[in-house]
């Protein structure tokens, strides 16, 4: 279930969206690479890569909010923390386990794919719209 970035992901903010191609194309990786079956030692890797990135970009765009005074950036955090805390969750369930299970996949279409394509859909776009209008 590779993830397409269009019209429906663009922000129209320039940084955010080349940062969630970036992202985006990370995300596609850890759902080709987190198959059932698949060495741990290759999802565990992917899952790093991934998270190496989504903390430069979380804190661009926060940056990005606090130079523009964004009004929500305290809840947008909060959106980010928890992004975090599914991501360890998913480390800590692969380190218990021999490789990915089937489990593991669905956790990460649920709390990974389906959490980023909301954050764009709606936190996202709300943060590009208030610095657009600004």
């Amino acid at each position: 279930m590779a993830i397409v970035f269009n019209d429906t992901l663009r922000t129209g903010n320039d940084l955010i969206d080349s940062q969630h191609q970036e992202l985006i194309a990370r995300v596609n990786k850890l759902t080709e690479d987190c198959r059932v079956g698949t060495e741990k030692l290759v999802a565990v890797q992917t899952l790093g890569f991934l998270m190496d990135y989504t903390n430069v970009h979380f804190a661009d765009e926060e940056k990005l909010q606090a130079d523009n005074e964004y009004p929500l950036l305290e809840a947008h955090k909060v959106q980010h923390a928890s992004f975090v805390k599914a991501v360890n969750e998913l480390k800590d369930m692969l380190d218990e386990e021999e490789g990915p299970s089937e489990a593991f996949v669905e956790a990460v279409k649920k709390n990974i794919v389906e959490w980023l394509l909301n954050h764009i859909c709606v936190w996202d776009k709300q943060v590009a719209q208030f610095i657009k209008e600004k």
